[in-house]
């Protein structure tokens, strides 16, 4: 069994990470994987770069800001800049010997100037089956990632409040009838790593027609585990709230509510703490009401370390497909409390893994962190988390969903 997986991204972002440990999950069940990406950011077994020399890497990153300059003369502001997708700009893989020798072909997040729609057209046109993972909602889409309150994309595309000028026929309403004519025949597969975006799968008016699965994102629990003791330089006096740092002005990773939760329990400034990895604006972890401890940017060794010295970590996004940053927290037995959203409330089992706090209530939020650290059976909490991890995030068990799924479309062995 040949897989080829395509991604924009080596190694950058959720869904490329995603991409990648399925790869290897795959690989280490003896499926020929191999994954192909716009460009590799490292030596990797079984994964090459599509723009490998100088000047390809440039012309990639011309795509890349060519569709950019499309999109910037039609959007509502700057603040939607990286979160719609025409799938204007892109390269054609068909003829890439990864792709022409694969039984099947598994796309993942292919935005930026990486594959468009011509390409997509390109791919179906071979025949092979084509198993689509979907990391947020653009596939199904007229080019957002997440329609917020927006529902228009369960009839038809148009009006959208990304855009400047919102019509009948704007941007979104000209990608969503290119969609429809290339995915009517395609010999497509939908996967999603949640059940609640598999589900608006079934009900967009793109994607209704076509079979969407849950599959979970896999996780590496050789690597992220528990230890035994911390190796991060924090007050062990104290019990540490992590949070993984975000853009904190995008609305839907929810940071604010995250602030108010914690101004709420200055009570317990000289027990509690929060610890910080990431980018995040110095100037937002202001008034937190307990201590902050902002540790950076760190390398993927490191940030195994943060987990396993946490005691809680909080995920507020109020829209999300499958944050992998829950499932590494719950693999190194930490507890993670988050909002009933997206497929954040199937990540955490309330109160026996976490908490799933109400969406919107700060107050909620800091109850679910009270819970944690006060209320519950600690240990317990650790030993389910570990226990879930193992029985659906684990490499051998993903990978071999997906291998069941891939012999179904294909009938090849492995």
């Amino acid at each position: 069994m040949k897989v080829v997986h395509l991604s924009t991204y080596h190694t950058f972002g959720g869904a490329a990470i995603a991409a990648l440990r399925l790869h290897h999950a795959l690989r280490g069940i003896g499926v020929e994987s191999s994954v192909l990406v716009q460009e590799a950011k490292r030596e990797e077994d079984g994964v090459q770069g599509f723009a490998s020399g100088f000047i390809e890497k440039k012309m990639a990153f011309a795509r890349f800001a060519a569709e950019r300059a499309y999109f910037l003369f039609q959007e509502k502001d700057k603040s939607v800049r990286f979160h719609f997708s025409p799938l204007w700009a892109g390269v054609d893989v068909f003829a890439h010997p990864l792709v022409r020798e694969a039984d099947v072909i598994h796309l993942h997040w292919i935005n930026f100037g990486f594959l468009s729609l011509h390409s997509l057209e390109k791919l179906f046109a071979l025949g092979k089956p084509v198993v689509w993972t979907m990391h947020d909602m653009s596939t199904f889409t007229g080019g957002c990632h997440y329609s917020r309150e927006c529902d228009r994309y369960l009839t038809h595309c148009g009006f959208c409040p990304y855009l400047r000028k919102p019509s009948a026929t704007d941007l979104s309403s000209r990608v969503f009838e290119q969609k429809k004519n290339l995915f009517s025949n395609a010999p497509l597969t939908l996967v999603s790593p949640s059940r609640w975006l598999a589900e608006l799968g079934t009900r967009a008016a793109l994607t209704k027609h076509l079979t969407s699965l849950a599959i979970p994102n896999p996780i590496d629990t050789s690597v992220f585990k528990p230890a035994s003791s911390s190796e991060i330089d924090l007050n062990p006096a104290k019990k540490w709230i992590l949070f993984a740092g975000v853009n904190t002005q995008d609305p839907r990773k929810g940071f604010a509510y995250f602030k108010e939760a914690t101004q709420l329990l200055k009570d317990r400034l000289a027990d509690w703490g929060i610890v910080v990895f990431g980018k995040t604006e110095p100037d937002a972890l202001t008034d937190m009401g307990l201590e902050v401890k902002s540790l950076g940017s760190l390398p993927a060794h490191e940030v195994v370390k943060v987990y396993q010295a946490a005691d809680v970590m909080v995920v507020p996004s109020l829209e999300d497909n499958y944050p992998n940053t829950v499932i590494e927290a719950m693999a190194c037995g930490t507890p993670v409390v988050g909002f009933d959203s997206g497929g954040i409330f199937e990540q955490i089992e309330h109160k026996k893994t976490g908490y799933v706090a109400k969406l919107y209530s700060s107050e909620d939020l800091a109850k679910g962190i009270r819970f944690v650290l006060e209320e519950a059976d600690y240990e317990q909490l650790k030993l389910n988390n570990l226990q879930v991890i193992g029985q659906r995030n684990s490499f051998g068990v993903v990978a071999n969903a997906y291998l069941s799924l891939y012999q179904k479309l294909t009938e090849v062995p492995i």
